[in-house]
């Protein structure tokens, strides 16, 4: 049995889920993608409650498109990098969970140990394609139910949030998207991650239609059209996610100042649109580093 110090150190000390969890109770959240640990400390700076890492962005920034080619160490090692620079729990994709259901299990572990607050599970065949495009072939629901089982039960993190997603609106339809998500529920996941509705009416619908925590990906060029997350947040959704806007902002400035460096020779009109050195090193608590360092090279003081 538990002593009542380590029962007092919990409460004290929430995890990783429990502190996701926390946040949901409190209200609707905004969950900004973000691309790396220095990104992370800029969202929890601007307020957010949340993050997360996007398989599209992970996939991008090494050079792949998003089918299915990330390695499950490949998501755990930036996961370790984003729940170190930030106290924001972290929820991240986990693609079709790596293989099957004993591959579940042995990542979910992974992903808790890397202090992550949760992971969304799809339910489509490798190879998986982005949930936006055509040519999505789904497993069946008792296949994906039993990763879900596996799942529930490998998680070392009590809070951890299991999220379930569906990608049946764009192959076998609205109502299939439905019946899955209920499966879902039963089969153990925390909250439902419906995939490309294609209008508000839908997100509306979906939401009545399922009784349980739900989320909605607002991505850009996609199926969804972009609702307001105050509309979003009305209608029951309690997860709202913007999982490449930053990237795709981040690379369009990226592209920006290659052609301009080019045309230009010299980078001097873009300077006013960077982070200034000062901007950096604040993020960065770069003064802390350097004050640590002179204590630690400082003469012992005399006994």
């Amino acid at each position: 049995m538990p002593s009542l110090g380590s029962q007092a150190r919990r409460k004290a000390n929430p995890t990783p889920g429990q502190r996701l969890r926390a946040a949901m109770k409190a209200g609707p959240l905004m969950v900004p993608g973000v691309i790396n640990a220095l990104h992370a400390k800029m969202a929890e700076r601007a307020g957010f409650q949340a993050i997360y890492l996007s398989g599209a962005v992970l996939s991008a920034t090494l050079g792949m498109p998003d089918v299915g080619l990330v390695t499950a160490n490949e998501f755990i090692d930036q996961c370790r990098h984003l729940t170190a620079a930030t106290s924001l729990p972290l929820i991240s994709d986990a693609d079709t969970g790596f293989g099957e259901a004993l591959n579940v299990e042995r990542v979910v572990k992974q992903f808790c140990a890397a202090g992550v607050a949760g992971i969304h599970l799809e339910d489509q065949e490798m190879p998986k394609r982005c949930g936006h495009l055509s040519g999505k072939r789904l497993v069946s629901s008792e296949a994906m139910c039993a990763k879900l089982r596996a799942a529930a039960a490998a998680r070392t993190d009590p809070g951890f949030v299991l999220i379930a997603r569906t990608d049946a609106r764009g192959v076998t339809g609205f109502d299939d998207a439905v019946e899955r998500a209920r499966a879902y529920l039963e089969a153990g996941a925390d909250v439902i991650f419906v995939e490309a509705l294609k209008s508000a009416e839908e997100f509306r619908l979906f939401a009545l239609a399922v009784e349980g925590p739900l989320l909605a990906n607002m991505t850009e060029f996609g199926q969804s059209p972009p609702l307001p997350f105050n509309e979003l947040a009305r209608m029951g959704y309690r997860l709202v996610i913007y999982p490449v806007t930053a990237f795709r902002l981040a690379m369009k400035a990226a592209e920006v100042m290659l052609a301009t460096l080019k045309a230009e020779g010299t980078q001097e009109s873009l300077v006013p649109h960077m982070l200034t050195r000062q901007e950096l090193y604040d993020y960065l608590g770069y003064a802390g580093y350097e004050e640590r360092d002179r204590v630690y090279f400082a003469p012992s003081a005399p006994s």
